[in-house]
């Protein structure tokens, strides 16, 4: 059951989840207990008395809260770690910004595609991760993708371009039975949990099995997909030799975040190390700490048989129970006592204590957080930003602006009249990329004409203003001018996505990350700095070519309608009566001036 309640009183001696609101109604702390109404009546004391400073600020924004009764403590813990995820509190020790940890998702469907996200649904799809090297994970999607052939369309619309080089098996020309694909799929789970002895048994003696039947093309297809996964093993360096399957996991903290790293271990060999950074931890004991990110990160994670501590964490038994119940094994947290178990957790720790550090330096660096989540070769000391101002097409300009150490350098401004026949803003572009980096050579190492003039500066990052189409079209250029070590990036402004060439799917960074500030900024400066020369632009024309032809208007009436107007944009949307008002000027040259002015906006529109 569920209930609204503010007294403490009214709950039961029962397990269970309460959930914290505020006055506006939302989540702002999930906790569960063994008995709710003890544990719920420990924060309704006199502010003094509350144990941890973060409580008295929880209760300080406390309205009224819900509570749900379970059956078992275990119960009640699954359901805690389930709302935390749904609503992530404010209150609650949360993943660090979790979107940005992508994680690889199966589909729920007839035939299930696998693909990177990092949104979390409860879709009845299977989730892998969270995985802290994008790249990586996209790698290993690619080597299942076309070892295992499974689809990648959205739409099964007919055998396409993958079935024909043999990267699919195009269930949707019904070349492949939905049996034998979940069959694929079943092979795919394995590998992502790690299961490389399971998986390799199980195609060797399909394989056998189809070489006995003599249908030896499908036999020769498992070959050599045995042939593969063992080549990516040893290249790895796991060897599916033993059955260990381990995560030693270490912690460092200071007082507001946690790194934790975990050091996995499958088949007896270390298969990869992965690197969490915990929020809102302050006011938290280490045990404590370390129990909310077990109950997080495992509700995702593959889980292993063993996970090696440093300490013992808050109620084991229950948490024990139910990552055993989540993947059909045995499952135990042990601390770590012998010496060689002591020795992994050291440099687990270790680990642990670097990416804090770093995690610290990048967010008060963006260029840093820039350079990790673009995977770019070198800082981005010096990014470029373009954008291009029109009406309709007419007085077309771009703008591109340089930001040096993530500051704005405006010396090495440019400003770019457009040569392009309009409305077409993806031609501009291409004409205004096309400008602009015909001027550097193709190769680093190759002279430059002028190193104190901005145009011949080789960029760190180039920043375009839009989503796939425009960077492509940046793409397109680059490739004529074969220029290839000046990275891109496309900035979508409806939801703020980043788009990087070679990747379909948008990367998301945290609304808060100084890094998307500082592309925001870029962004934003480069539309500013467009809008006013276009303003400039036309300004000057319009006094040149409009006014220039109303007979009665001189120079001296010229002034006295911009000082009027304030600015050349005003007079352009006015209407008669606001000319009607302009000191010196009379009632029939208002509507001289109105009807060319209108004819002038027609025309050109």
């Amino acid at each position: 059951m569920s209930m609204k309640i503010t007294n403490p009183s009214e709950l039961p001696q029962k397990p269970g989840v309460y959930i914290m609101h505020d006055k506006n109604d939302e989540v702002i702390y999930v906790g569960k207990a063994k008995k709710l109404k003890n544990r719920v009546q420990s924060y309704f004391r006199d502010e003094d008395k509350l144990d941890r400073p973060k409580t008295q600020v929880l209760m300080r924004h406390f309205s009224y809260l819900e509570y749900i009764i379970t059956n078992t403590e275990k119960e009640a813990l699954i359901l805690e770690a389930n709302l935390i995820k749904k609503h992530m509190p404010r209150y609650n020790i949360s993943l660090k910004d979790g979107k940005q940890y992508p994680y690889i998702k199966i589909t729920n469907e007839e035939f299930p595609r696998i693909y990177i996200t990092r949104k979390l649904s409860n879709d009845g799809a299977a989730y892998y991760g969270p995985y802290t090297d994008v790249t990586n994970a996209r790698g290993f999607i690619d080597f299942l993708n076309k070892n295992f052939q499974i689809r990648t369309c959205k739409h099964m619309d007919g055998p396409c371009l993958n079935y024909q080089i043999k990267q699919c098996s195009a269930p949707c020309a019904n070349k492949i039975s939905q049996k034998d694909y979940n069959r694929n799929i079943r092979r795919v789970k394995l590998l992502l949990q790690g299961k490389y002895k399971t998986i390799l048994k199980n195609l060797k003696r399909d394989m056998n099995k189809y070489s006995q039947n003599m249908e030896f093309e499908k036999a020769a297809m498992l070959r050599d997909q045995i042939e593969t996964i063992t080549v990516t093993l040893e290249k790895q360096n796991i060897q599916p030799t033993q059955d260990v399957d381990q995560d030693i996991i270490g912690i460092d903290h200071n007082e507001t975040e946690a790194a934790v790293v975990i050091i996995s271990v499958r088949n007896g060999k270390t298969n990869k190390k992965d690197d969490i950074i915990l929020k809102g931890i302050d006011g938290f004991t280490d045990k404590e700490i370390l129990t909310e990110f077990i109950k997080q990160y495992y509700s995702t994670a593959p889980i292993p048989e063993h996970i090696i501590l440093e300490d013992e964490i808050d109620d084991e038994k229950i948490i024990s129970e139910w990552l055993t119940d989540k993947c059909n094994h045995k499952v135990k947290l042990k601390v770590a006592e012998d010496g060689h178990y002591i020795t992994l957790i050291n440099i687990a720790k270790k680990n642990a204590h670097i990416s804090l550090t770093e995690n610290t330096k990048e967010q008060e660096n963006p260029l840093l957080t820039l350079k990790q989540y673009l995977n770019l070769p070198k800082l981005p000391y010096h990014i470029e930003g373009f954008d291009i101002s029109n009406i309709s097409g007419i007085h077309a300009v771009a703008s591109m602006v340089v930001f040096e150490d993530a500051k704005p350098a405006k010396k090495m401004y440019r400003k770019f009249k457009m040569n392009t026949p309009g409305p077409n803003d993806f031609a501009m572009m291409k004409e205004v990329i096309t400008r602009r980096y015909s001027h550097i050579s193709p190769n680093f190492q190759d002279d430059v004409k002028n190193p104190n003039d901005s145009i011949y500066i080789r960029p760190d990052l180039v920043l375009i203003d839009g989503g796939k189409g425009q960077l492509g079209m940046a793409v397109e250029v680059f490739k004529e001018l074969n220029i290839t070590d000046v990275p891109l990036v496309g900035l979508a402004k409806k939801f703020e996505e980043l788009y990087v060439p070679g990747r379909m799917d948008p990367i998301i960074l945290p609304r808060k990350s100084t890094a998307l500030q500082l592309l925001q900024y870029v962004r934003d400066e480069s539309h500013r700095f467009a809008i006013t020369f276009h303003r400039n632009v036309r300004a000057r024309a319009f006094t040149k070519s409009v006014l220039d032809e109303i007979p009665g208007v001189g120079k001296k009436r010229k002034q006295l309608l911009l000082k009027h107007f304030e600015n050349l944009d005003a007079i352009y949307n006015a209407n008669l009566s606001d000319i009607e008002e302009v000191e010196g000027i009379s009632k029939k040259l208002a509507k001289t001036i109105y009807d060319v002015v209108q004819k002038d906006k027609k025309e050109n529109s």
